[in-house]
């Protein structure tokens, strides 16, 4: 047997027994420590620093009978090494999604429910951070990098997002559609996709360049502002 603590931040994936100081587990002296961590409910994309009688191990350690672990939480901002920071969202986030891409951060999205194994292989192919509030999907071992989102409003969602992982924001340079970048857009450019109505009254606008949808200053752009303005006061100056 061994002593086994989590953080704080990890209670939401534990039995309550297990939420308050060091509780026991049971141990074979073949399975790894990452193995027991996940069996006791906390995707290793949530755990932190892995400390066994006071020192740091990795994932790979073989717990032994009589030592005491602390599982802490990961440190904000987290850091993702071996690739640009970019992200890949299941199909139950796509407010999030659209909300980072308003903020010019690389956002991919699947509006379909392609399966798990094809949304780990999406995020092992691109080199994406891949965000879910599935626990059993970033379990997955093909998975190159994942994070769990622990709110269900997308306010929450998106500073939980932001606060982690600190991507630098550039606003108003992706599509919201599509995730390609933005481009300015002279009227003449875009005239054949538009409505007289939006030509007329509209005189500044910016096109996708992937899938050429035109952006301009409509009716809800007052509150697209406004969520863009919270994110910069709060976030915009600890990119990277």
């Amino acid at each position: 047997m061994i002593s086994i603590g989590f953080g704080p931040g990890l209670a939401i994936f534990v039995p309550a027994e297990r939420r308050a100081g060091h509780s026991a587990a049971a141990v074979d002296g073949t399975s790894t420590l990452g193995h027991v961590v996940e069996s006791l409910g906390v995707p290793l994309t949530e755990a932190g620093r892995l400390v066994v009688d006071g020192r740091e191990v990795t994932t790979g350690h073989i717990p032994a009978h009589g030592e005491v672990i602390d599982v802490y939480e990961v440190e904000r901002p987290q850091q993702v090494a071996g690739a640009p920071l970019r992200f890949l969202l299941d199909v139950h986030l796509g407010t999030l999604a659209r909300r980072l891409r308003l903020l010019g951060v690389d956002a991919a999205y699947e509006s379909e429910d392609i399966g798990d194994p094809a949304l780990a292989t999406y995020s092992a192919r691109d080199r994406r951070v891949l965000l879910s509030r599935d626990r059993g999907l970033l379990r997955r071992r093909e998975l190159w990098a994942g994070a769990y989102v622990y709110s269900d409003q997308p306010d929450e969602q998106l500073r939980d997002v932001l606060g982690r992982f600190a991507p630098e924001l550039r606003p108003w340079t992706r599509c919201t559609f599509c995730n390609g970048e933005l481009a300015p857009a002279t009227k003449e450019d875009v005239a054949h996709l538009l409505e007289e109505g939006t030509l007329r009254t509209h005189q500044v606008f910016a096109q996708c360049t992937v899938c050429i949808r035109v952006y301009w200053r409509g009716a809800h752009h007052a509150q697209l502002e406004e969520l863009v303005a919270k994110a910069m006061e709060e976030f915009g100056g600890v990119g990277r």
